[in-house]
């Protein structure tokens, strides 16, 4: 027997002499290899909540004990923690509370339920500038000035079940003109093993790459290395790039499959959108999308993706690639990351993009940074310099943003 399980044993043999409660629990269980908590685990090890054995190693070749992992979330309850590692904290006492009981430190099922309903959020502040350069007719200024307040709520239904929300406030600042706090996302949604189900207001698959909106329907995932996702919502058109639609809205039908292991990630999808034109048969999107990225070392990853419209359209595809070099992490004040990348955004071969200077109907480079000045307060900073693809017109775009996380 490993000399770790046999002190676990004897230590315990002591806690259970002194505790009626000890039978209420196995803290010699193997955690399952595939329990969220071993990420869970790894994100706080990586922000240095949590230390491991005691050796500075995470022993993350072999399953371990809801015994050891209590002792592991003990530590990290005992530090000051705030944001996104104090979230993953609570979620560990609740799932470990028993043993925590064992080890004498005190869940009870009050303190456990006290926290139903967690909140995170920021302001954000954002700055950009837009030049588009036009042969003989003078140049075209844009520029944005914006304020934005978001609250994102996740109640907990049962162990498996939250209800998740955002909302959202803006203020252009250079017209001193406000919004109303809009309700952007609500949505259901479902964890299991290897299940995920979604239903509401949410966001689509691809919202990373060419399908950045909310839409209101119901997703179904499944796997884990290999994971398979299925989908249909109705997308409005204001929430989207649909011009040739009515205002009624698109109905959303999307398939796609990822695998992830270790440096290398892969992805496919189909996404089918159908809506009513005014005096024509309906008009469609057929979008079929690949995404694949590569981390060829801890500070420097690869991704890449590729869209194309199957249906009879200009524009109709869009591709990019990005080099990143480390990256702001916001709990950890002077971290910071830079990138460089490549990007052709076809307008037809898009629902709606997510980049910020090379916009659709664009090709061009983007060069960007991002650091964290205070602990939960990064700065981020974009440039972009290209072409239109219908005009060939040159364009560049300055962009700026602080963001308050809480």
């Amino acid at each position: 027997m490993k000399k770790t399980l046999v002190s676990a044993l004897t230590t315990a043999l002591v806690v259970g002499a002194a505790s009626t409660t000890f039978a209420a629990a196995n803290p010699f269980s193997d955690v399952p290899a595939d329990h969220w908590a071993y990420d869970a685990v790894a994100q706080l090890a990586a922000d240095g909540v949590i230390e491991g054995y005691g050796d500075s190693t995470f022993k993350g070749d072999r399953n371990i004990t809801r015994y050891e992992m209590a002792q592991m979330v003990a530590k990290a309850m005992a530090k000051s923690t705030s944001g996104a590692d104090k979230a993953l904290v609570d979620k560990l006492a609740a799932e470990f509370a028993d043993e925590l009981n064992n080890l004498g430190v005190r869940v009870a099922n009050l303190e456990r339920n006290a926290d139903m309903v967690k909140w995170n959020g920021k302001a954000e502040y954002t700055v950009a500038r837009y030049t588009e350069e036009k042969s003989g007719r003078g140049n075209h200024d844009a520029r944005t000035n914006d304020l934005l307040f978001r609250l994102e709520p996740s109640a907990e239904v049962n162990s498996n079940w939250h209800v998740n929300a955002r909302l959202d406030a803006t203020v252009d600042m250079a017209g001193d003109t406000e919004d109303r706090v809009t309700l952007k996302r609500v949505w259901a949604q479902g964890d299991y093993d290897n299940f995920q189900v979604k239903l509401g207001k949410f966001s689509s698959l691809d919202d990373d790459t060419v399908v950045d909106r909310v839409h209101t329907g119901a997703e179904v995932s499944f796997g884990k290395e290999i994971k398979g996702t299925i989908g249909y919502a109705r997308l409005n058109k204001d929430n989207a790039n649909l011009g040739w639609f009515t205002d009624s809205a698109a109905n959303h039908f999307y398939v796609g499959a990822a695998y992830a292991k270790d440096k290398l990630n892969l992805g496919l999808s189909y996404h089918d959108l159908t809506g009513d034109v005014v005096g024509a048969a309906d008009k469609k999107m057929k979008l079929v999308v690949a995404k694949a990225g590569y981390q060829f070392l801890p500070t420097v990853g690869v991704s890449a993706f590729y869209s194309k419209n199957t249906e009879d359209a200009a524009q109709d595809q869009a591709a990019g690639i990005e080099v990143d070099y480390k990256g702001a992490q916001a709990e950890n004040k002077g971290s910071w990351g830079a990138w460089l990348a490549y990007r052709h955004i076809g307008e037809n071969a898009i629902v709606n993009s997510t980049w910020d200077v090379v916009k659709p109907d664009e090709k061009g480079f983007e060069i960007g940074a991002n650091y964290t000045l205070l602990k939960n307060v990064v700065l981020t900073g974009r440039y972009g310099i290209g072409k239109t693809l219908t005009s060939d017109h040159r364009m560049h775009t300055a962009f700026g943003r602080v963001e308050f996380l809480f």
